[in-house]
């Protein structure tokens, strides 16, 4: 599994005499120039027969390459045999559902029990660009936010959706219940999220902060609530739950950026379910999309309120 080093090995083609080490060793390894440069300044890569500490050492014709890959997370970031629901996988990313009241990454307060510690128990191989605590992590959702995340098994993969996230190319969708109903069908909320300047353990519409846009449309009118689904163009912390509850219709069960005293009372936070993820795999080319339904909780609730 991920608790073991992974050994590439190879040989610089006669041709291309004088290259150096970092550039061959991440074509061979399949990481990032910058990610190749730290191994072998740890000593991790071996050309010519001896191991090397600098990048830019310059390669010989036919000269032996062995790059050693650490595993992803130190021994203080364990693999736990939690139960995941893996919606897909192969060689280079995986889609993963992590239910609510799940902490994505560890942090102070939640060393274990975290997705991350699912990952490494059930994944082959994970990214490092995460470093040790994010593994493989290209993206977040909330704790008591449910759905499809997309999870990196190396850095080739992680670097090529990184990047398609910041472009914006990344279809990611919500679905959510909201307090209130709308006369409205469709909207968009646009608003700059940053730290709250008074509650630094919150999010809000702030000058400064950064760019956000919230799509979301009316799916289902409920009784005293209304079923959304948000698109993101951009994908700020609290993002949907900050921008919907800016036009006064906060998620229901939302205990930070809800009202004080909720007209339901919902347990384990707020339902919101990411439904849908779509890209384009950074290996093939191909366009793929993936939904999932929401937890039965989410479910529940929403049986509970149609009229």
């Amino acid at each position: 599994m991920a608790d073991e080093a992974r050994i590439i090995e190879g040989r610089l083609p006669a041709e291309r005499g004088g290259e150096r080490l970092d550039v061959f060793a991440a074509e061979l390894a399949d990481i990032t120039r910058s990610r190749a440069g730290a191994l072998v300044r740890e000593g991790r890569v071996r050309a010519g027969g001896e191991v090397q500490s600098k990048p830019g050492f310059k390669l010989k014709p036919g000269d032996a390459v062995r790059v050693e890959i650490p595993p992803a997370a130190p021994a203080g970031v364990a693999a736990e045999d939690i139960e995941l629901r893996i919606v897909y996988q192969d060689d280079d990313l995986a889609v993963v559902f992590k239910p609510s009241g799940m902490v994505v990454h560890p942090a102070a307060g939640n060393e274990s029990g975290t997705l991350v510690n699912a990952l490494l128990k059930h994944l082959d191989n994970l990214s490092g660009i995460g470093g040790e605590i994010r593994p493989g992590i290209v993206h977040r959702i909330d704790k008591d936010t449910s759905g499809l995340l997309l999870v990196a098994k190396n850095d080739f993969s992680h670097v090529a959706l990184s990047e398609q996230i910041r472009a914006h190319t990344v279809q990611r969708a919500y679905r959510a219940i909201v307090i209130g109903g709308f006369r409205e069908d469709e909207g968009v909320v646009s608003g700059p999220i940053g730290r709250h300047p008074v509650d630094r353990k919150k999010m809000a519409i702030a000058p400064g902060g950064r760019e956000a846009e919230t799509h979301w449309r009316v799916l289902e009118r409920l009784r005293g609530a209304t079923l959304i689904e948000a698109r993101l163009t951009t994908g700020r912390t609290h993002q949907i739950r900050v921008h919907m509850a800016s036009i006064g219709h906060p998620v229901l069960g939302d205990p930070v950026y809800g009202p004080k005293k909720s007209p339901f009372p919902v347990a384990g936070g707020q339902l919101l379910h990411a439904f849908r993820i779509g890209f384009v795999h950074p290996r093939t080319g191909e366009e793929m999309l993936f939904e999932a339904e929401p937890e039965p909780r989410f479910t529940r609730w929403l049986e509970k309120l149609r009229m």
